[in-house]
């Protein structure tokens, strides 16, 4: 029978101890256990030697990587092999946001090599040298980690109903700010009349972007996907729900470790396959890591820079240097616009996602204040507005 598991925790308010059940361990938990207790190199992992140097520092702990999440259960792998883990107590305590916690992808200090006796403790993160983040759901303006210590970013996207120019210039600002390399990759090219006619389509938003069309019915476009993999690098998969992230993974892998589901045939659009973060060691070398599909992804900070290049280097040729290049003369995005050279579909996607790069780092007063002098030009703007009308109504 497995046995239950239970936390002891001291509640802050009356010093009182209470019980709180988080799992059961044994056959039916949740996080796998398919890998048995065996002698790994983490190296195979993107255990470098900046990590190394970073985990010498902490004595009588030991470097693990977070290779699963469920909610506020890990499991991580060690030399020793996959364990469970959680974090202290302290570490939950002292933590100033969400982004601070274990994400999948993370190389944390444990205090030890199996869970024969419980959980391993995660004491420490160490020093991520990359993070894909994306803004937390509801009105708090905190991030969420998707994954971290990644050194490309596959952007997912299917090459039928899903595709979506504006979706993917989401996930290149994303992306580039993450400090990894992105990567976009067109999914089932099988399923595509006009092919030529939708890389046309990218070609204005993919600047220094490598694509890569593949279809998992032709067995297309493996070799290119291949040819970003080395060992000891970590590639990170992201993309809406049923666009053949799971697919493709699988391939790669060799066997089917991934579920994998049909899309929709009323709409084209996917299932949720993926429940959560998982990462993988391929066989040839290599770690990948499976993202639960994103329909809708919040922006917690991002580099418009680098993603909009072409926006911000026409900007930089108007006459006046605070051109919000609507009325004012010698604009250049204006002109630009006019000529074709951009589209007024890009400039306005710039535009959204600058308002929502500035949005998300804004307590709710500064967002209000910050709408009301995109509307009006400031509270000054608005006190004049309210000036003017009265004198209109006298």
């Amino acid at each position: 029978m497995s046995a239950a598991l239970f936390c002891l925790f001291l509640s802050a308010v009356g010093g009182c101890a209470f019980f709180v059940f988080v799992g059961k361990l044994g056959e039916n938990h949740p996080l796998r256990k398919d890998l048995k207790a065996l002698n790994i190199d983490l190296r195979d992992y993107g255990f470098g030697e900046r990590f190394a140097r970073e985990a010498a520092l902490y004595e009588d702990l030991f470097a693990a990587r977070v290779s699963e999440q469920h909610h506020d259960l890990y499991r991580v792998v060690a030399s020793s092999g996959e364990i469970d883990a959680r974090v202290s107590g302290r570490f939950a305590h002292t933590a100033d946001d969400e982004t601070c916690f274990p994400a999948v992808g993370d190389w944390v200090m444990i205090d030890r090599l199996d869970d024969r006796t419980g959980s391993a403790i995660i004491h420490h993160v160490l020093p991520r040298k990359s993070m894909l983040v994306r803004q937390s759901a509801g009105l708090r303006s905190s991030g969420q980690v998707i994954s971290a210590n990644i050194d490309t970013i596959f952007i997912c996207m299917s090459l039928n109903e899903d595709f979506n120019v504006r979706r993917i210039e989401r996930y290149l600002a994303i992306a580039w700010d993450s400090g990894a390399t992105p990567v976009i990759v067109l999914t089932k090219a099988d399923l595509c009349a006009d092919l030529p006619y939708r890389l046309s389509e990218l070609n204005e938003v993919s600047i220094g972007v490598d694509v890569i069309t593949c279809s998992a019915a032709a067995g297309t476009g493996f070799d290119e996907i291949e040819s970003h993999i080395e060992p000891g690098k970590t590639i990170a998969f992201v993309g809406s729900s049923g666009v053949g992230k799971s697919t493709i993974i699988n391939r790669l892998m060799g066997r089917d470790v991934l579920d994998t589901q049909a899309v929709r045939e009323d709409d084209g659009k996917g299932r949720h396959t993926t429940t959560h973060r998982q990462l993988l060691l391929l066989p040839q070398g290599g770690i990948v890591i499976d993202t639960p599909g994103m329909r809708e992804l919040q922006i917690h900070s991002a580099n418009l820079t680098k993603a909009f290049e072409d926006v911000e280097a026409i900007a930089a040729q108007c006459r006046f240097s605070d051109c919000s290049h609507r009325t004012e003369p010698g604009c250049a995005i204006r002109a630009a616009i006019a000529d074709g050279t951009l589209s007024e579909e890009r400039f306005a996607s710039y535009n959204k996602l600058q308002r929502e790069a500035v949005y998300a780092g804004l307590s709710s007063r500064q967002r209000e204040n910050e709408k009301l002098t995109r509307m009006f030009g400031g509270k000054s703007a608005i006190k004049q507005f309210r000036k003017e009308i009265k004198t209109k109504k006298r």
